[in-house]
């Protein structure tokens, strides 16, 4: 998307615009060859210490989906890019997926 972003902002000739995306690259990224730096870093990692707060961030995410400014789907299991309909019913997904609990603890190991 930032590329198209570009390719616009050039084709209508918005160089205050792109000299400003420019001057955001920061210089690490600049010597890899990023030219632009279209959408501002919004990346929180958090650290997952236990079971509960795993549990806990996946029924935000799976839930995320029908709430607030989001709302993508009347049933957050009906998504069909979300593994919720997986471990809310052991539904299979349109794309393949492991359970947790078997990156975590082994194969044999789902819950």
């Amino acid at each position: 998307m930032a590329y198209e972003i570009v390719a616009r902002l050039r084709q209508r000739g918005e160089h205050t615009i792109l000299h400003r995306l420019a001057d955001a690259v920061m210089p690490g990224d600049r010597k890899r060859g990023k030219l632009h730096q279209v959408f501002v870093s919004s990346f929180d990692a958090r650290e997952i210490y236990s079971e509960a707060m795993l549990h806990y961030k996946m029924d935000y995410i799976h839930h995320n989906l029908v709430s607030g400014k989001w709302h993508l789907v009347e049933d957050f299991a009906k998504y069909k890019h979300s593994s919720a309909a997986y471990y809310e019913f052991g539904k299979a997904c349109s794309f393949p997926i492991a359970h947790y609990t078997e990156i975590l603890y082994g194969e044999n190991a789902k819950m």
